[in-house]
This record gives structure tokens, C-alpha cells and sequence, in this order.
């Protein structure tokens, strides 16, 4: 090589190379004094005034990059490796700023040249080897810290089994949807962890495709079917429980893929949504022969397709939750005449901006008709009894009866005697909800045929202005008859003496099971501290107490207390 050609060998490119044998020898004569014909400084053959040459800077070694890349996303943090073959597929931001410089065509041509080879000579990697550098780099970059010499292969370590469990723990508190959808992305053994149809018997699908309030282009509408009816060949080979939330549209091609895709379907729940009609009823009856549980409370549905499914499917039924509407006489006509005889829960509601919402129905007809009935419940209904023509016999009750709510935020029009018809030989009754009732007097629930009443809610929150201002009496003899087996006691803002409280609070403290009360709310009562302090002393077991609005007690003691060591600093305070 030109030894004039300054800048332009080997060590311009960054590589180290090794003296010859004759370049070794000359540097050692000079070293002893001997003569050499070649000079001793380079001489530049550049002319006078030239501008001298740029030596071209060394090229720097690049550091080594990381092994993996991370990206965020909406609702994930995507680690990509860049091990192994993944190596090509890393993603790079776009360089922004100027444009690229124009190379030289013979340049190219090397640099391609250069390319392959460096492609060609890449090593390969083992298999295990890259497995363990993926999972390595998964947790270093979800932890965002340093590697660690540990084997961190857990992900594609652990048994199929191990995380199916483990999947199954999470989805009874998130759901399955989109839980398991997530975790099918992460690699193969947690997608075929997640494919388990034992996991999928519970799904509620929410309409998550478009934003509320927007319509539908006929591609999402395509999209929505296609992601349907892949779901039924695929996962639901078990299903068990079905929900639909907010729906306005596909309902009934929804529920039609699933009725003939889930003959095990035992549940289904409509929430919000509309357009059920009496097609997809008939589906459910045709396909669906262990359905036991319809809800459709605050969606609309075709009443008549409902009552026609019910004559032909009732047998099976045990649980039906609807809410209130202009065509649900027929509904409730239907299970008078028997149409549902195992029927176990009935529940009405009424939609949260409705106001005043009265329901006809005859107490004596629907007990006939459903004599299997447990859990009696009217939500902010305002039930009208009407008698009917030749109605049986009125002695005949719900023998099997163990909850009854008629709680309401309105006026409520129930008396002692509507109570008792209501309740006539329900001698298994355990929880009694009257919140708003304000015309039932304890000497009407003293009399009723229920002996181990646990949890009687019996407060006046929204209905004060109809209360009547004079003091009641008779709430010592309630705890009394159940002192032994109440749990939870709510009287809030009745106004019972302090005398009848006091004697009333005795009681709860001298029953043989007093550490058993859990929950008492006195709000707005005339609770005294004597009183106070005697249930306290004695129920052990109380973790919940409501004393706001109590006039009668101290100033700082007026307020709610949860959990035991409270209510004991509480009972510290009163002594």
C-alpha cells in the first residue's frame, strides 16, 4: 500500500492490524543508531496553499443495544424481542429532519454486498437459548429493571393447569371478557391456557365496538357477527351464564348464535339493551331446554314473545327479573295462571327516572300460581291489590317464602293488613325489607307467623314528609320475638321514645346469642348513651353502626362507625 496515501488503510476503516516482518526489522536498526533510506516524517505531496486533506475520523463502536423493545399501548405494554430471528422485526422510530444523502452507485453496491454477507455469517441461535432470552426480557421489561443472572423462564415454565387455575381465580372478579382475550396474546402455551372451555362458562360481552350514541357502518355491523359467531364455534362450547350489556342492535342474532351453539345455556341477562323480539324467545325455547334464569330489567323486549316462551318453557324456569312497563300485566297474568311452577325469585324494578310507578297484581293469584316462590322482591314499585273473580283460596301463602322487599324512595300505600296477606303462613321468612312503608306499625310485624327473622330494614329515608311526628312505640317487642336470631336491624329516622329504646336495646343485649348482631343503624333516632352502651358491651361481633342525626348523644359521637376496634374505641368514649 501507498505509504503517501495518508488516512486511506486499514486503520481509517477501525480494525487493528500487525506489523510485517520487514517493517519489525527496519524499526529495530534505527532503534541502534543504523542508517535507512526511508525518511523519518511523512512528506505531503499536497502544494503550497492547498487546503491539506481531512483525515476521516475512526469509526466508533457502537455499544451493544438492548435486547428487547418496549411499546405502550392503550391497555398493554407490548416487549419485543429482538433475539435471535426477531432481530429484523424490531421496530425503529422514523428519523425525522433532513433528507438522506445521495451514495455513490458503486458505494451501494458494496454496502449491499456488505449487507448479505453480514446476513449470511449471522450466527444461529438454539432454541432454548432464545426461549430463555424472550422470558427474560418479558420481565425486564414489564419491571422496568435491570437483567439478573436468575432463570426467569416462570411464563413458559409453569403447567397448563397451574395457569388455568390461576386464570380462573381472575375472572370470577373481572370476567372473562376481555381477561382471556388478553392473555391469548401473550405466547402459545398462555393461549392455549386461555382456549379452555371450562373458563369460558361465564361471559358477559359489553358493546365495546363503537362509542354510545353513534351508528353502526355496515362493517362494524359485519365485524360484530363475525366476532359472535367465532366466539360460539370456539369458546362457548360451555357456557353456562350469558350476559349482553347495551346493546341497541344484533340482539336477537346474537342470542340466536348462542341458543344454537350453547344447549348447556342456563342463564341470560339483557341489560340496557333493545330490540328482543319473539323470534329470538322462540330460539331460546327451541335450543335452550336448561334455561332457568331470564333478566331482562331495563331492556326492552317484545312482552308477548316473553309470555309465549314462558308457556311453552316455564316448567323450567326458577328465576325471572324484569322491570316495570306498560305491558306487564300480561306478564304477571301469565305466571298467575301457573305458567312458571317452580318459579324460586321474582323481582320487578322501575327505571331510575321514573317516578310513581304503580303495578297491579292479585296477591291470592300469583301465590297460587307460584306456590315454590323464596325471594319476593319489588323495587320502588308501588303494588296495587286487586281482587279477582273466583281467586283461590287465600290460605294458601308462600309456605317457602325467605325474602321479601317492597323498598321504596315514594309514597307507599302498604298497611299491616296488605303485610299479612303478603305474608300469610311464611313461617321460613329470614330477611324483610320495608324501607319507605311508613304506614307499618310494629304491632303489624309482631304479628306476623315469621319466628327467626334475621335482618329487618324498616328505615324512612325519602319519605319523611308523609311520616307522622308523633312517638311511636312497640320496637321493644320486635327485638324481643327475635332477639335470638337477628342480624341486622334497620330503624332509621323512626321516632320511637327513649324509654321504648332503651328496653328494646336490653333486649338485644340479654339474648343468648347477642355476639351474633352485626349491623345496627340508629340514624336519626333517639338513641341514648345508656342504651348505647349496653348493646355495645355485649354484641361482639358488631362491625357496622350508624349514629348520625342522633340528637341525644354527645357532640363527635354522631356518626358511623365500621369495624370492631372502632366501635370499641366508641364504647371506651361512652364509659
Amino acid at each position: 500500500m501507498d505509504p503517501e496515501a495518508g488516512g486511506q488503510g486499514p486503520a481509517a476503516e477501525g480494525t487493528a492490524t500487525l506489523p510485517s516482518s520487514s517493517t519489525a526489522a527496519a524499526a529495530a536498526s534505527r532503534g541502534k543508531g543504523g542508517t535507512n533510506n526511508t525518511p523519518s516524517k511523512r512528506k505531503s505531496n499536497t502544494a503550497k496553499g492547498a487546503k491539506p486533506k481531512k483525515r476521516k475520523k475512526a469509526r466508533v463502536t457502537s455499544s451493544a443495544r438492548l435486547g428487547y423493545t418496549v411499546q405502550e399501548g392503550e391497555d398493554m405494554l407490548l416487549v419485543i424481542s429482538n433475539a435471535g430471528h426477531y432481530d429484523n422485526l424490531t421496530w425503529r422510530p422514523k428519523k425525522k429532519g433532513g433528507r438522506k444523502k445521495k451514495l455513490a452507485k458503486g458505494k451501494a453496491e458494496a454496502t449491499q454486498v456488505k449487507n448479505k454477507k453480514a446476513v449470511r455469517a449471522k450466527p444461529k441461535v438454539a432454541k432454548k437459548t432464545q426461549s430463555k432470552n424472550e422470558s427474560q426480557t418479558l420481565e425486564e421489561g414489564c419491571l422496568h429493571r435491570p437483567a439478573v443472572d436468575t432463570d426467569q423462564r416462570w411464563g413458559q415454565s409453569l403447567p397448563e393447569e397451574l395457569l388455568v387455575n390461576i386464570f380462573q381465580i381472575v375472572i370470577v372478579q373481572s370476567g372473562a371478557v376481555p381477561f382471556l382475550c388478553r392473555m391469548a396474546r401473550v405466547c402459545r402455551l398462555w393461549n392455549a391456557a386461555a382456549s379452555t372451555a371450562a373458563l369460558w362458562r361465564s361471559v358477559s360481552l359489553g358493546f365495546c365496538w363503537i362509542e354510545p350514541g353513534k351508528s353502526q357502518l355496515p362493517k362494524t355491523e359485519l365485524r360484530i357477527r363475525d366476532t359472535v359467531k367465532w366466539l360460539c364455534d370456539n369458546r362457548f362450547s360451555q357456557l353456562r351464564d350469558f350476559s349482553l350489556n347495551h346493546w341497541k342492535k344484533n340482539v336477537d342474532y346474537a342470542l340466536d348464535v348462542v341458543s344454537q351453539s350453547c344447549s348447556q345455556l342456563r342463564s341470560l341477562t339483557l341489560s340496557y339493551c333493545s330490540g328482543g323480539t319473539e323470534k329470538m324467545f322462540l330460539s331460546l325455547a327451541a335450543n335452550c331446554r336448561s334455561l332457568e334464569s331470564i333478566n331482562v330489567q331495563y331492556s326492552e323486549v317484545q312482552v308477548e314473545g316473553l309470555v309465549a316462551f314462558l308457556e311453552s318453557h316455564g316448567s323450567k324456569i326458577r328465576q325471572i327479573l324484569f322491570t316495570h312497563g306498560p305491558k306487564n300485566d300480561k306478564l304477571l297474568a301469565a305466571l298467575s295462571r301457573g305458567s312458571c311452577p317452580d318459579l324460586e325469585l321474582l323481582e320487578i324494578n322501575t327505571k331510575l327516572d321514573s317516578q310513581y310507578c304503580q303495578l297491579p297484581i292479585c296477591i291470592q293469584a300469583l301465590q297460587h300460581g307460584c306456590p315454590k316462590l323464596k325471594t319476593f322482591r319489588m323495587l320502588n314499585v308501588i303494588p296495587m291489590h286487586k281482587s279477582m273473580r273466583g281467586a283461590p283460596d287465600p290460605s294458601l301463602g308462600f309456605p317457602l317464602l325467605e325474602e321479601l322487599c317492597m323498598a321504596t324512595t315514594s309514597i307507599s300505600f302498604m298497611t299491616d293488613k296488605d303485610l299479612r296477606d303478603v305474608l300469610f303462613g311464611s313461617v321460613r321468612l329470614r330477611v324483610l325489607d320495608l324501607r319507605g312503608c311508613s304506614r307499618i306499625s310494629s304491632c303489624g310485624l309482631a304479628a306476623l307467623p315469621c319466628d327467626e327473622l334475621e335482618c329487618l330494614f324498616w328505615g324512612q329515608y325519602f319519605n319523611s314528609k308523609f311520616a307522622s311526628s308523633s312517638l311511636k312505640k312497640g320496637l321493644h317487642t320486635l327485638t324481643q320475638k327475635w332477639s335470638r336470631t337477628l342480624r341486622e336491624l334497620d330503624i332509621t329516622n323512626h321516632l320511637f321514645s327513649e324509654e321504648d329504646l332503651e328496653v328494646a336495646m336490653s333486649h338485644l343485649a340479654q339474648a343468648p346469642n347477642a355476639e351474633s348482631l352485626r349491623s345496627l343503624n340508629l340514624s336519626g333516632t333517639r338513641i341514648t348513651p345508656l342504651a348505647l352502651r349496653s348493646v355495645i358491651g355485649q354484641s361482639t361481633a358488631l362491625s357496622y353502626l350508624n349514629l348520625s342525626s342522633c340528637r341525644y348523644l354527645p357532640r363527635g359521637l354522631k356518626r358511623v362507625y365500621r369495624g370492631q376496634e372502632d366501635i370499641h374505641q366508641l364504647l371506651d368514649k361512652l364509659q
